[in-house]
């Protein structure tokens, strides 16, 4: 994938031109798009997907 530089009028017309960039794509080059950004989501040893760390603690309360 190349990146592309684009100037638009306004948002509506990028929209347009980013819908029509995907359709012209055929399902293949698709699916590799999809699998490289779950690939960048979802990278080993990063802090999401090692999860939440369990820890807890007892905490004594004073009386009175």
């Amino acid at each position: 994938m190349h990146p592309v530089v684009a100037k638009f009028r306004n948002f509506r017309e990028a929209e347009e031109a980013t819908r029509d960039y995907y359709r012209r794509l055929s399902p293949v080059e698709r699916l590799e798009i999809l699998f490289n950004l779950r690939a960048l989501a979802h990278k080993e040893g990063d802090a999401a997907s090692r999860g939440l760390a369990r820890v807890y603690r007892i905490a004594q309360l004073k009386r009175g």
